[in-house]
């Protein structure tokens, strides 16, 4: 693994956060991320702190990933920290562009982080996917890793206050099988969300989730909204944020 010092700094804090916190991160799988050449890593996501987590197991396999980040984050502190982690700026318009450096990043052998729901899950389970994963392991020729993290959303998500102090939350994070790019985007994206799907009830189970709990899914007796519940309150949010204020 090539040296990148902001990396290998942002990764001893990833560390220091997680010892002071207590977190008891469960990895099974990690044989299936590739230890060199290109990837699509596929991730769930439910919390804002998914990205610590990809990159815990990217590096236990000796890589650096690659996140995509909203373009507009790119400045101050953050925009350092993408550039000198070499981040994939995503500009909603100029989609092809960030399209485009990310097939690039793959083909140059490198990991890149894909959310195939775009946003967070407030159900915490999985959304509709979007097919830019599959497009992109169609025009790279990289497979792609589906990667599940389930636990992280008790400490920060949406919708709820952060939970940053010493908890010892357990974190299961489950790894697949690659997914070879054969076929279409439109036959590929369906079957890699049967396969994180599994791979999400694989991390549930065992996992302690009191009846109740608002990180826990309605269908396993928690008080998180449905994915109806959840869809509708992300219409509500969408439509709050892009209303002129008067």
């Amino acid at each position: 693994m090539a040296r990148e010092p902001v990396f290998d700094i942002l990764a001893g804090l990833v560390h220091t956060v997680s010892f002071v916190q207590g977190l008891r991160v469960d990895i099974r799988g990690g044989q299936h991320i590739p230890r060199a050449g290109g990837a699509v890593l596929a991730v769930n996501h439910t919390s804002y702190l998914d990205f610590m987590q990809v990159g815990v197991v990217g590096r236990r396999s000796g890589r650096n990933v690659r996140y995509m980040m909203k373009a507009e984050l790119d400045h101050g502190v953050v925009g350092f920290l993408m550039k000198h982690c070499k981040a994939i700026g995503v500009d909603r318009t100029a989609g092809a562009e960030s399209f485009g450096r990310a097939v690039e990043a793959l083909r140059a052998g490198e990991l890149v982080v894909v959310y195939p729901e775009a946003t967070i899950s407030r159900s915490f389970e999985l959304k509709e996917f979007k097919s830019g994963a599959a497009r992109m392991a169609l025009e790279s020729g990289a497979p792609i890793i589906p990667l599940v993290i389930w636990g992280a959303q008790r400490i920060w998500t949406k919708g709820f206050p952060r939970q940053l102090g010493r908890h010892n939350f357990p974190i299961h994070i489950r790894i697949g099988e690659p997914l070879e790019a054969a076929g279409s985007a439109e036959e590929i994206t369906p079957a890699l969300r049967t396969r994180m799907n599994d791979l999400l009830t694989a991390a549930q189970d065992g996992y302690p989730m009191p009846a109740g709990e608002p990180w826990v899914p309605a269908r396993l007796g928690g008080s998180a909204p449905t994915l109806e519940q959840a869809a509708v309150l992300e219409a509500e949010e969408y439509a709050r944020r892009h209303t002129p204020r008067p």
